[in-house]
This record gives C-alpha cells, structure tokens and sequence, in this order.
C-alpha cells in the first residue's frame, strides 16, 4: 500500500467480511484510489466501509463465523459486527448512520446499487427518488385537516339550524313577557281588591282564624296540585319523544340485515392465508434478487468471496477465467464452458420471474385490504344493529318507568284535587255569608300567582336559553373563517406533495444535465425524467399516483435529436444513464451534509478522463470519497490523491 499525506488521515479495520480475512487501510480526507484488477477484494472492502457507516449490505465471510468492521473517523470510532447464528447473520454494533437508506441509494454507488439497477431495468423511478421524503407525515396531516374541516362543518350546520330557530324563540319571549304583564297587572287588582275586603271584614273571632289556616292549606295544596299538573305534562311530553324515537330505531332497525352475509371465520381464515402467500411471496423476492445479485457479481467478477472458494489452482483461478476477455465463461455452478449470453439471457429470465412475484404480492396485498374492508363493514353493520336493539330496549325500559310515575302523578293529583276541594267546602261552611266574595278573591290570588311562578320560570329559561344561541351565532363567522382557512390549508397540503415530487423531478434533472455535461457524450444529448399521473386500483378505490419515468434524448450523426428509451441503449450506456441517476441524487438530496463518505464502483463503463473530471467534479461536494478503479483508469486522476494499491 501507498499512500500522499492528506489532511486529515482515518483508519478502516476489516477482519473476515467479504473476501477478506484481516487488513487495516489507512485513508484521508479528499479523494482515495483503490487501485487494482478485479478479484482482488475491493469491493469487499467497500462493502465493509459501508457497513461501518450504517449498510446492511455488507457480508459475512462464507468460512467465518463471525466478522468485523471499525472505522476510526474524526476522533470517534464507528463498529459493525457480523455474527452466524443458526445460519442466520446477526448484525450489531454502533454504526455512523442510524438509517441508511439515503446513503445505500446515492453515496453507496457499486455496481449492484439500487438506483443504478433501477434504471437499468427502465423501472418507474418515484419510489426511489421519493423514498428520502417523508411524504407520509403530509398525508397524516391531510386526513387530520380533513376530519376537522368535517367536524367544522358540522358545527356550521348545527349554528345555523339555531339561527332559524332564534326568531321563533324572540317571538316567544314577547309573547311571555306580555303574558307576565297581563298577569302582573290582573294580580295587583286582585290583591288591592282581597286588601280591601279583608279590612271590611276582618276580626278576631276564631272563626276567622280557622278560615285562615284552612286558606293557607288550600293555597299550598293548589300549590302542589299546580306542580304535579305540570310534572304529568313533563313525562307525557318524554314519554311521546321515547315513542317517537323507538319508531325511529325501528324503522332503522328494519333497514339493517337480518343477517350477515359473511363468515368472519372464513375471512379470518382466507386473511391468514393471503398474508402467508404474502410472506412467502416476500421471502421469494428477496431469494430472488440475492440470486440476481449473485449472479451479476460473478458474472461481472465482481463478487471476490465466491471467486476465492472455487480457486482451483495457484496458476489459472477460475476468477480469472471468468474475468477473460471472450463471449464465454466458465459456469461457476457446473464448471462447464456457456456462452455469456446465456448467463445473461438467465439473469433476464429470473428478474422477469421476481416482477412477476412482485406484482402478484401486489394483488395479494390489494386483496387483503379488500377482505379488511370487507369484514369491518360487516362488523360496523351487526354493532349498529345490536347498539339500535339495546337502545330499543333502554327507551322501551324507560317508557315503562315514566309510565308508572305517571300513573303516580295522576294519583297524587287526584288526591291533591279531592283535598283541595275539601278544604274549599271547608272554608265555605267556615266563611260567613258576607266572606264568600273575600274567599274568592284569596282563590283568584293564589292561581295568578301561581300562574306568574309558571311563566317567569318559562321566561328564565327561554332568555338563557336565546342568549346561548346568540353567542353561538356570534361565534358562526369565526367557524367560517376555520373552515375556510380549513379549506385552504387541505389544498395546500394536496399540491404540497405534487410541488415536492415537481421540485424533486426538476432538480433530478437539472443535476443530471449538469453530470452529463461533464461526462460529454456526443450520442447522449440529454437524459430526463417525466412526471405523469396514472390511475391505479388502491383496495376499492381507485387513485391517481405519480410515474415518473425516465427519458433519453439521443443525436445521430447528422446532428439530429431524437428521443429513445433505456431498453434501446447498450449495456455500457444503460451502466452510464443509471450513475448518472445515482450521481444526480447525491446532489438532489444533499447526500454530502449528512454521509461523511461517497463510494464508487464499476465504472469501467466510463472512459479514465471521463472518471478523471467525474471525481473531480464531485470532489466539491463530498469531504471523502473512496473510489476503485483499474490501474489503467487510475493514471489519469490526479497524482495528489491517496492511493492504495493493496488490500
């Protein structure tokens, strides 16, 4: 190994990961070289740095049990751990990311990245270029502006029901208060007229005494009688509003089915098998694009671990038979002679077979959130009808109640009129003829200030009640105005997703114009993404989602633009198209603010001063990238770089 002085110098320590059985690699700050042949761990110790900075995509060595990565930077030093268990490989240690999504998509470039596979297979690129965005809180946020925007308008609603109310409530209180007057005015000439008599015929006798006692129980029986009158009106009323509202249930009751339609049973038992396919489909998958990975590694070279364990002599490796420079190689399973295009016809066979899993895991998890709606519908359905049955059962219940108090209350009135009546005979054998008028006059007394009672409580309630729905309506412009920012807010949050997903399409390309330029391809003009919309089923429902797909704008040799797809372009230019993708999201991202550490591979598709002004370019950007490149590609890059010719 050799290295030129850097500025600031970290340590990389690697113990059976990969290919590799133990190194310790001294690097700096700027750029590093890995220079070298393929086969001869590279990227095994990319795959390790990668590892330490947070990558689950790093790899245990396949005779070793446990392996190790530790990555010495800026003072703090940052582990990985890999561990066999039961075949399993169990991952530990304290990384530098705590999630790496953003660096495995666009600062972890080898060739077997997930962004430059994407759009080598011409696949719809939103997911990936979305998936750093945290679009789902937006969408939360959405559902929430939503549900109040309902809860606002049902407010707005119920307001203005009070408001066509409130003049017939006005028009009731001046009736009232009419009636009070009325009654006032008829009371104070009752009163001055039961003063006067009562002075004409007052005396002492005992007589008279008895009569006043026999008129203060009269006044207060009638008192009573008046109050239980009143209590009989009170449950009669609830009692019609009870019967009114069973009427309802019942109809409602009826509309409801009798039975449920589906077996919860059966849907639980048809769920349990869809999500087992699901996880099965999963499982598959993922086999699936570890045995392409694998595939395309060995196929490339590229894959040092499996290379070394099928070494079979010291003179010729069957790495370096399968990195000769003919149309065939030496089939690392049977160890026969195949055509390249066979191999590679195979690995289009198998990715193929993986889309088709992933869509039919998609139809699958289309049918679950089918069966889910499906079965709460018929849950929501037989709980309304048996929270109906106990309502039912509850007004049913309670009529009984009121009907016995009833039935109380005209007994007691029936009593209170039989006493009151009584005493009335009472007072009138009592009474002198000449103390008839005086006893009326203390009847007509005692009802209209039992009358008054009657109508000044009404009125009380009736003022409490509009000045309630007075503040209320006050309060009815401040709704619309909720609404209305409710409304507005609900819209912005709708285009906020649309404005992100244009934001980030426009910066995609206006980075990958800027790659391209530096790259200078005379037959790749231009390479760009367009966003469309397209309906898609979502459960029931069907929505529109984006597609953002990828465009290539290419020149014949007359100078001609022309557009064409991926499919049409050769292996090298789909190679070059996806790191330029790739590239171009570690700038849209800003990769470089949060990842200490850019790493490139397999660019061999790219001539050596091409990699030259492309390393320079994004030297700029990243405080460290660590680069491996053939020796013949390393020359052109700049002598001041820190080069490691061993592993």
């Amino acid at each position: 190994m050799s290295s030129v002085e850097s500025s600031s110098q970290f340590r990389v320590s690697v113990n059976n990961l990969g290919g590799i059985d133990s190194t310790v690699v001294e690097l700096g700050s700027g750029v590093n070289v890995l220079s070298g042949r393929n086969a001869t761990n590279r990227t095994s110790f990319l795959r390790s740095i990668m590892g330490a900075l947070g990558s689950d995509r790093v790899s245990l060595k396949a005779d070793s049990e446990e392996g190790s990565v530790e990555l010495a930077l800026d003072g703090e030093t940052y582990t990985r751990t890999l561990e066999r268990r039961n075949d399993v490989v169990v991952r530990s240690g304290e990384p530098y990311l705590d999630d790496s999504t953003v660096a495995d998509l666009f600062a972890f470039l080898l060739e077997s990245n997930e962004a430059r596979q994407a759009v080598a297979r011409g696949d719809d690129l939103r997911e990936l270029i979305m998936r750093p965005i945290d679009t789902e809180q937006i969408r939360t946020e959405i559902e929430r502006v939503r549900s109040d925007r309902k809860r606002i308008d049902n407010e707005i609603e119920r307001i203005k029901s009070l408001k066509s109310k409130l003049p017939t409530l006005e028009s009731r209180r001046g009736d009232l208060r009419e009636q009070i007057a009325e009654v006032e005015a008829e009371l104070e000439t009752k009163r001055n007229a039961l003063d006067e008599s009562e002075n004409k015929n007052s005396d002492d006798s005992d007589q008279s005494q008895k009569r006043e006692q026999k008129l203060s129980e009269l006044q207060s029986a009638q008192s009573q009688l008046e109050n239980t009158r009143f209590q009989i009106e009170t449950e009669t009323e609830s009692i019609e509003t009870l019967q009114a509202e069973i009427e309802s249930l019942h109809e409602e009751l009826e509309s409801l089915p009798d039975t449920i339609d589906i077996d919860p049973a059966a849907i639980d038992a048809e769920l349990d098998q869809l999500r087992e396919k699901q996880s099965s489909l999963n499982a598959n998958t993922t086999q699936l694009q570890s045995i392409i990975q694998f595939n395309e590694e060995m196929l490339n070279g590229t894959n040092a671990e499996i290379a070394a364990a099928l070494r079979e002599d010291e003179s010729q490796s069957v790495t370096d038979q399968l990195l000769a420079d003919t149309d065939s190689v030496i089939c690392w399973t049977c160890g026969s002679e195949v055509e390249t295009t066979q191999i590679e016809s195979t690995i289009d066979s198998l990715r193929n077979l993986r889309k088709q899993k992933l869509s039919e895991r998609s139809k699958i998890k289309s049918k679950i959130s089918d069966l889910k709606t499906k079965r709460q519908d018929a849950q929501k359905k037989s709980q309304r009808k048996s929270s109906v049955s106990r309502q039912i059962d509850r007004a049913e219940r309670e009529i009984e109640e009121r009907k016995e108090r009833l039935q109380s209350l005209k007994d007691r009135r029936t009593e209170l009129a039989t006493q009151a009546e009584t005493l009335e005979d009472e007072i009138e054998t009592l009474a002198a003829a000449e103390e008839n008028e005086t006893l009326d006059q203390h009847k007509a007394v005692t009802k209209l200030e039992l009358q008054l009672d009657r109508l000044t409580d009404n009125l009380t309630a009736l003022e409490r009640e509009i000045e309630e729905t007075e503040t209320e309506i006050d309060g009815l412009s401040q709704l619309e105005d909720d609404r209305e920012d409710a409304t507005e807010r609900l819209a912005e949050l709708r285009t906020k997703i649309e404005s992100i997903e244009r934001q980030s399409v426009d910066a995609f390309n206006t980075h990958m114009e800027s790659v391209l330029d530096i790259l200078g391809y005379e037959n790749i003009e231009r390479i760009w993404i367009e966003r469309t919309e397209k309906t898609v089923r979502e459960g029931r429902r069907k929505v529109d989602r984006s597609v953002f797909t990828l465009h290539i704008v290419r020149q014949n040799e007359n100078g001609a633009a022309y557009e064409d797809t991926i499919d049409h372009l050769s292996e090298s230019e789909r190679e070059v198209t996806g790191l330029v993708f790739a590239l171009a999201g570690y700038l849209v991202h800003d990769v470089h603010e949060t990842v200490p550490i850019m790493i490139l591979d397999s660019l061999e598709a790219i001539d050596s001063n091409r990699i030259a002004q492309l390393i320079e370019y994004f030297e700029a950007y990243a405080d460290t990238i660590v680069v491996a490149l053939l020796p013949e590609d390393a020359e052109a890059l700049d002598s001041g770089y820190n080069y490691v010719e061993a592993i």
